[in-house]
């Protein structure tokens, strides 16, 4: 049995301890917020908080994060930053086909609470998440704007 914290909850999962966390939450947990993209920890899109601090789940084993607090897309406004973060997003607009968006806004969110008054370079360098879309200039926007509120 895996003990885990998530989104303040605690859920023990009978699952191997070298599952990925991001098929514990999607598979075991039905938390389907946060989505599988590459597989290789390189696109983002299955960004959590762990701890506070962006992790990319679907190359962390579930045995990596007993013990922390792992925060999803689905609990990501019950943070201030967070909510800060969701309702800038929602006022800029900033999604297109929104697939990446969870990640992004969980990454985001890790941005902000480590650096509270970002620089543009700031920016750049933390979100590294990937959107296909290609709204990075919406998503900064949306970042300075949280920042700011």
């Amino acid at each position: 049995m895996i003990e885990l914290t998530v989104n303040g909850r605690a859920h023990r999962l009978d699952i191997e301890a070298d599952t990925p966390l991001l098929w514990a939450l999607r598979d075991h947990l039905d938390l389907l917020g946060t989505k599988y993209g590459c597989g290789v920890a390189q696109c983002g899109a299955c960004s959590v908080l762990v701890d506070g601090q962006a992790m990319r789940s679907c190359s962390v084993p579930v045995e990596a994060v007993v013990g922390m607090q792992v925060t999803t897309i689905e609990a990501i406004a019950a943070d201030p930053v967070g909510a800060k973060v969701t309702a800038a997003w929602i006022a800029a607009d900033v999604p297109q086909c929104g697939y990446c968006q969870s990640g992004q806004v969980v990454a985001a969110t890790a941005l902000l609470k480590q650096t509270p008054k970002p620089s543009d370079a700031e920016i750049t360098e933390a979100m590294t998440n990937l959107c296909r879309c290609g709204t990075y200039i919406d998503i900064a926007g949306a970042i300075r704007a949280a920042a700011a509120a």
